[in-house]
């Protein structure tokens, strides 16, 4: 790909690959303006709800970073947004590959490599993270919720998780739950509750830049 016509905004693309079984994603792709080959960049996988799954790339740019991306925000990171097949559910070791193949492609920094997602995209973050724990530096999920058993694996994992207080698609308390077994582990997430935040706690988070100016300081080297 030629990437001097790529730099900047976020194109559709598609990925075929192999595991035990067929990988196929469609997913939208953000390189940012300066992007070098011989500077690694930091890559983020956005990953979004159950509305946004189907066939139709236009739905990913709803919400979340690729909405700012497509609104003209630039990112010092590659974004990386796949489309969830509808009738489907994030898989965390077909999201492992398509992140291999962009690893492969671009020169990214395996050093900070981040997932974040919202409602159904924040259980896939927190899942991602319990099944890849040592190949990510960051999770953000936002109005999610996950397996507390699993939790453990997570102690070290720096997270930020969001949600609205009045969720009333994803209870409050399926966030709490994850961040407080992860806090019994003897891990340290950040929690941020909007009070009068309803299933809608991507906006806000979203648009704040403290969430990414965050994220671009963790590392994996720091754990």
């Amino acid at each position: 790909m030629d990437h001097t016509h790529t730099r900047g905004k976020q194109i559709p693309r598609s990925f075929d690959g192999s595991l035990t079984r067929k990988v196929r994603y469609k997913y939208l792709l953000y390189i940012p303006p300066d992007y070098s080959v011989e500077t690694p960049v930091p890559l983020v996988l956005f990953l979004h709800g159950a509305g946004e799954r189907g066939n139709d790339l236009d739905l990913v740019k709803k919400l979340g970073p690729p909405r700012l991306i497509e609104e003209g925000k630039i990112f010092p990171f590659i974004v990386v947004s796949p489309q969830c097949p509808a009738n489907r559910w994030w898989d965390a070791e077909e999201l492992n590959v398509l992140i291999g193949e962009i690893e492969h492609t671009y020169s990214v920094d395996l050093d900070r490599i981040y997932v974040t997602g919202l409602s159904m995209g924040g259980f896939g973050t927190w899942t991602l993270g319990v099944v890849y724990p040592e190949k990510f530096a960051a999770l953000a999920p936002v109005c999610g919720w996950g397996e507390p058993f699993a939790a453990f694996r997570l102690k070290e994992m720096p997270i930020w998780a969001f949600h609205g207080a009045k969720d009333p698609v994803v209870p409050l308390s399926k966030g709490e739950e994850m961040v407080e077994a992860v806090r019994r582990a003897g891990g340290s997430p950040r929690f941020t509750v909007y009070p009068e935040a309803e299933h809608d706690s991507w906006t806000e988070t979203y648009d704040n830049p403290a969430l990414y100016s965050w994220l671009l300081q963790q590392t994996r080297s720091q754990r």
